[in-house]
């Protein structure tokens, strides 16, 4: 009698654990589900219509039907904001996890580190002001600004590219290290040709990440880039971005405005699902390809 009730609780301790487990499996997924379900009903219509992606955005209508424009100023100034930004994090993070995991002396490479973790936590919104008024005191005439933009995005890209690229970096093993040092290879020759190609794959998916939560970031550019319905004018004028154009058009009365704020969002899943999809292809192949090669 003592072993069965023992037996039985230990199955239902069991079954508990998994309807636990379950449900926090449906509390994770509901909130994508939902938002990909509420953007696809609200927006898909919106997206789809002729000259949506290349036409300018709309001015405030209030009549009862009102014409839907696009966002084709939004698209073109979220690529150029995040490509200045990845032009300045990614050099930027992948040296400095490269000195903090190969070059560590004195405590430096644990600074590093630290620092990366706490930048890695700090609200994206200070990032922005920070931008703001180091410009607004120093270069006012750039305080509004593509250039201001995408150095609020590096910002946030930096920690991100750092961190994960000196874990990728501390997968590969010690004995790759010591053998290449072994066959009188440099130290610089080992860590660029060997270590960091080895661990391309795990960089690869830090950039990854890090320009994914960049190209979503709204709150930095309320401060830098401003917004524009306009497309590019130089790195010196006011930039539009989808997630300036989401925030500032969901906010909006004008129903036309709130429909162009939910194809863009809808746009923006759909833009960053697909290239999720396809990085992590090529990298699962990069990394295929690198264990066959070796």
């Amino acid at each position: 009698m003592m072993r069965f009730d023992h037996h039985a609780r230990r199955k239902l301790l069991s079954h508990g654990v998994a309807v636990l487990t379950g449900l926090c499996v449906v509390a994770v997924l509901y909130p994508l589900v939902s938002i990909v379900y509420t953007a696809v009903v609200r927006g898909g219509t919106v997206l789809f219509q002729t000259g949506f992606l290349t036409s300018v955005p709309p001015n405030a209508c209030s009549q009862v039907s009102c014409n839907t424009v696009g966002i084709g100023p939004n698209i073109q100034g979220t690529v150029i904001l995040v490509g200045i930004a990845a032009l300045i994090s990614i050099p930027v993070g992948v040296l400095a996890a490269v000195f903090a995991s190969e070059y560590r002396t004195r405590g430096v490479g644990r600074a590093i580190s630290f620092t990366a973790d706490v930048l890695s936590g700090v609200p994206s919104i200070i990032m922005g002001a920070f931008i703001f008024g180091y410009f607004i005191l120093v270069y006012p005439s750039l305080t509004y600004s593509a250039i201001t933009g995408g150095l609020a995005l590096s910002a946030i890209m930096i920690p991100i590219v750092t961190r994960t690229t000196e874990e990728a970096l501390r997968t590969v093993p010690n004995s790759t290290r010591e053998a290449a040092l072994a066959l009188g290879i440099s130290k610089w020759k080992t860590t660029l040709r060997i270590v960091v190609i080895s661990a391309l794959p795990g960089i690869a998916t830090g950039v990854l990440l890090a320009v994914m939560r960049a190209a979503g970031e709204a709150a930095p550019l309320i401060f830098t880039a401003f917004g524009s319905n306009l497309y590019y004018r130089g790195l010196d004028q006011p930039i539009a971005a989808l997630p300036l154009l989401i925030y500032d058009f969901a906010l909006s009365p004008a129903s036309n405005q709130q429909d162009v704020a939910w194809g863009a969002t809808l746009f923006l899943l759909i833009a960053i699902l697909i290239t999720n999809v396809v990085a992590r292809y090529m990298i699962h192949r990069l990394g295929r390809q690198m264990v066959g090669g070796a």
